[in-house]
């Protein structure tokens, strides 16, 4: 990636669709060049951004290995990153002993594995150069506990954790570390997680992807914590505050059980 002197770089990953996609959009929109990350296709998202004008690299990976991570790192070639998407994330349906062990361990090595690494190896830079924005994208999954999801959530509730944590250790730094956690959103999620029979799948009021991304967007620019995107979601995360988690756990099976699916699906709150 050739240097700019004019414009910011932004570094997102899962950036070839729904969330991490639109974050580049709005990275791009906002003046960033951009390098974009993730272990599918990236032809058509590079293709859309280059036309709002930014310069765009492209880097295909497994974000779980740190192979994959280095890989992406590499292609900055030294240039300073002014903002860290670190979105890349999936998911894993069924239940855990029915789930093959592989499939579990890559779901852990990209959510949270690949993650942090990708977060310590940009924000030990941005904190030698004292400024940086990221935005690490966690989920309200990470409250609940996920019956048909336990492996997903489980890493989530780590990622949550974990960019409120780093965010405190960098105070005074010049870095801000914001959490965006979102809800069920319009994405290839279920298709990926092996879901479509289920009734969160099936759900006909999922959250827009651009709506979520901005909310995210706007709270890391602000400096802020975390945001949980849409109403919704702010009164099932209260809700889990103070419900009994083998209760959480009944409401979570009743969506993500395989085979639940049914006409016009109504989310739990």
């Amino acid at each position: 990636m050739q240097p700019n002197d004019i414009r910011p770089l932004a570094v997102v990953t899962g950036a070839s669709s729904g969330i991490g996609f639109q974050l580049a959009l709005l990275a791009a929109r906002r003046g960033h060049d951009l390098l974009i990350g993730a272990d599918e296709p990236l032809e058509q998202a590079e293709t859309e951004l280059r036309v709002l004008g930014a310069n765009v690299a492209a880097v295909r990976a497994d974000f779980a290995t740190r192979d994959g991570v280095d890989t992406l790192l590499a292609a900055t070639e030294g240039r300073p990153i002014a903002a860290l998407f670190a979105n890349a994330g999936h998911g894993l349906g069924h239940g855990f002993l029915d789930q093959d062990f592989h499939d579990v361990q890559h779901v852990i090595n990209t959510n949270i594995t690949g993650t942090i690494y990708l977060v310590q190896c940009v924000g030990r830079g941005m904190r030698e150069a004292g400024q940086g924005r990221i935005l690490i994208t966690g989920s309200i999954a990470g409250f609940q506990p996920g019956s048909f999801q336990a492996v997903y959530n489980g890493s989530k509730a780590f990622i949550d954790s974990f960019a409120m944590a780093l965010r405190n250790e960098l105070k005074g730094t010049g870095v801000s570390v914001t959490c965006l956690m979102p809800g069920v959103t319009d994405t290839h999620f279920f298709a990926r997680a092996d879901m479509l029979d289920t009734r969160v799948a099936q759900q006909s009021d999922k959250a827009d992807p651009a709506e979520v991304a901005r909310a995210g967007f706007e709270a890391m620019m602000r400096g802020e914590s975390g945001v949980i995107a849409g109403w919704r979601n702010k009164m099932q995360v209260a809700l889990s505050r103070v419900m009994p988690a083998p209760r959480l756990a009944e409401q979570h099976r009743r969506i993500a059980e395989p085979g639940s699916a049914e006409p016009q699906a109504r989310p739990f709150v």
